[in-house]
């Protein structure tokens, strides 16, 4: 019997007054907990702490997070300081996280329904942008239902699946985007087993990827980092999908980082090497990867497990969250608009704007 759990991983509940509700990633899988928030520093925080993560979601929160900077602005306010209100909240909102286009996608677009409507009274502006916000989370949920539908195709019946780090229902809306090719192949019937990297060092993989294809009956297996070319070289696995935090015009990607070995590993043994992102990772403003930022954490998160410290206190950490994957190692960007295969600039740029 097929199973999946539709895991809502951020919304919002309630009028102007209401609050976001979102799955506190950092207990998974120990504990599961729904935490309410109520203002923008508390959204920021949760974006810097990963309790919110994954593009995608990323984005969605910001957008929320902007409509509460603006809620306690009394309703009768000149709409002209609304307007400049949201600018600044979404100004700091755009300081918590560097890599994840969809975040500034997000907080733009919203300042975009400010800035072109002809709203005259800052509660109707209040009004207009939640509406736009609970718009951008269920557009995503849509999305990641069609890349899945999309890239379903790409799995085999018998095939082995490599994923890294989590791009599931708790990195977007619901659904997911690499996770959510798999949970539409699941739901066609096709039997395969997915292998998942723990993805050091905050192990989402081991943590979050596990744990959502437990949810859904998927078989799969837990495996080190450093594992991934030992199980290609034995012939175990036929495809690797991850999902992206920024795509560049030309095709490169960033995602996790360890999401750059793979793809080498995977072009030397011959093995298709996909990447799903839905529209709104995809950053056309830049030319390649070399203009991606990458955002650099904390020591600790290396030089401790949990509150296990596993190296000298004074050794030097360097910890890039990310890294770019080159176009030419990927064998396809699995979107909801469709698949573009042998990604560049032109065939990117026609899919994504329908040039």
């Amino acid at each position: 019997m097929l199973k999946r759990v539709n895991i809502k991983t951020i919304k919002w509940v309630g009028g102007m007054d209401g609050h976001v509700e979102l799955i506190d990633q950092t207990l998974l899988p120990g504990e599961f907990r729904v935490i309410k928030i109520k203002d923008v520093e508390t959204v920021r925080q949760a974006i810097k702490r990963l309790q919110v993560r994954g593009a995608p979601a990323i984005g969605i929160a910001a957008a929320f997070g902007a409509v509460l900077g603006l809620r306690r602005m009394a309703d009768d306010a000149p709409v002209d300081k609304a307007r400049q209100k949201l600018k600044e909240t979404c100004d700091y909102l755009a300081t918590s996280r560097p890599t994840a286009v969809n975040l500034f996608w997000a907080l733009q677009r919203m300042q975009k329904v400010a800035t072109e409507s002809k709203i005259d009274n800052t509660r109707q502006l209040k009004d207009r942008l939640l509406v736009e916000a609970i718009d951008i989370r269920d557009e995503d949920a849509a999305m990641c239902q069609a890349l899945g539908a999309h890239g379903a195709d790409l799995i085999s019946p018998g095939d082995g699946v490599l994923t890294h780090c989590n791009a599931g229902g708790l990195a977007t809306a619901e659904y997911g985007t690499a996770l959510g090719v798999m949970f539409a192949a699941h739901q066609r019937g096709k039997k395969f087993h997915v292998f998942v990297d723990e993805t050091r060092p905050l192990l989402q993989g081991a943590r979050l990827t596990t744990w959502e294809l437990a949810q859904a009956g998927i078989d799969h297996t837990l495996i080190c980092d450093n594992m991934a070319g030992a199980l290609m070289q034995q012939g175990k696995i036929n495809l690797v999908i991850t999902g992206a935090d920024r795509i560049a015009a030309n095709g490169d990607a960033a995602n996790k980082i360890g999401t750059y070995s793979l793809a080498l590993l995977a072009r030397a043994h011959n093995i298709p090497f996909y990447i799903a992102a839905p529209s709104s990772t995809f950053d056309l403003s830049i030319p390649d990867g070399s203009h991606i930022p990458i955002e650099e954490r904390p020591p600790k998160e290396i030089t401790h497990v949990g509150s296990n410290c596993i190296a000298p206190a004074d050794v030097n950490v360097y910890n890039p969250a990310f890294d770019v994957t080159p176009h030419q190692y990927i064998a396809a960007l699995i979107t909801e608009r469709g698949v573009i295969h042998s990604p560049d600039s032109e065939n990117i740029r026609r899919l994504i704007t329908n040039a």
